[in-house]
């Protein structure tokens, strides 16, 4: 749906985007993350045809975004980091005047407003003003609005800042279904856990320059299996520690209590060979786990210069 190839942005004294590159296929939803100057807003910018780059291409569903700009603008909806509203207007008065700067007729308009309204939750409130609704319904109305024209790609700049934490889960709920429903969704947040929850695929950009990307599940896993496994030993630890020294895919030994901590170099097969060779020896196991990071360890790995995420 979307793919990105050696992307650059420069500025007279800063690089932005430095050759990135990116693809999202449809139906994915996609969380785009990394630090603050990481060049996120200005890829999300070049994608939404408000910004040029400098060099590098962009496709949206196989059209040259910089080429077709009237098209593009048709495939993608947009719902930026802040955003106005119409105070004086009701919620469909709303829906129907961004329909109309689409050139939807008033009574396609009128019916399109509805659909949105009842995709976002929102279809029982289309006679308030704008101004009355909570903070979560007017990030919802804003992506209504974005989807008015029906878009195939939905493009999200921190649509969840400032929203609580039931908002935000009504809004991780909306973006599920429509992707469900064929809509491709590419959103920008610095709330790591919701998209560690509800997203599919994940990039995670530093420098302008993208340094890890694929699908989340994947990619945890992936991290994961370079981790230590943790085995708890309810009785006979000595022998268990016994076993542990001798394997030849245990590389390090660490005993806290009766928590061992192992190096352990095999694959998933091994690893449950392993298990069952502690059980043999008559050595009673509570808890036998790899250790498992999370988005923000993984996020941290790669774009904290102390750990050593300017050299990925």
């Amino acid at each position: 749906m979307l793919k990105i190839e050696s992307l650059t942005r420069r500025y007279p004294h800063v690089t932005a985007l430095d050759g990135l590159n990116m693809e999202i296929g449809h139906g994915q939803l996609y969380g785009f993350v990394g630090p603050n100057g990481a060049g996120k807003t200005t890829t999300i910018r070049i994608i939404s045809g408000l910004l040029r780059p400098t060099s590098g291409k962009v496709w949206i569903d196989g059209i040259r975004a910089e080429k077709e700009t009237r098209v593009l603008k048709s495939k993608i909806g947009y719902v930026p980091d802040f955003f106005g509203v119409y105070d004086n207007l009701t919620v469909m008065e709303y829906l129907e005047f961004y329909s109309a700067a689409y050139g939807i007729d008033e009574k396609e308009g009128r019916l399109r407003a509805s659909e949105v309204l009842e995709r976002v939750h929102l279809f029982h409130i289309e006679d308030r003003m704008v101004d009355e609704l909570s903070r979560g319904m007017q990030q919802r109305l804003c992506l209504a609005r974005a989807m008015i024209h029906r878009p195939q790609l939905l493009v999200m700049d921190e649509p969840a800042s400032g929203l609580d934490p039931g908002a935000r889960r009504i809004f991780k709920e909306v973006l599920r279904s429509l992707c469900e429903e064929g809509y491709t969704v590419l959103i920008s947040s610095h709330i790591l856990s919701d998209l560690a929850d509800m997203c599919s695929n994940i990039g995670v950009i530093h420098q302008g320059k993208m340094v890890l990307e694929g699908p989340i599940d994947e990619i945890m896993t992936s991290i994961d299996s370079s981790n230590p496994i943790l085995i708890e030993v309810y009785q006979n630890l000595e022998t268990a520690v016994h076993l542990l020294n001798r394997h030849p895919l245990v590389s390090r030994i660490a005993i806290d209590k009766n928590m061992i901590s192992i190096l352990f170099t095999g694959s998933r097969e091994e690893e449950a060979q392993l298990l069952r060779q502690l059980v043999e020896q008559k050595v009673l196991v509570t808890s036998f786990r790899r250790e498992h990071n999370n988005l923000e360890s993984v996020f941290f790995h790669l774009t904290d210069p102390v750990q050593g995420g300017t050299t990925v």
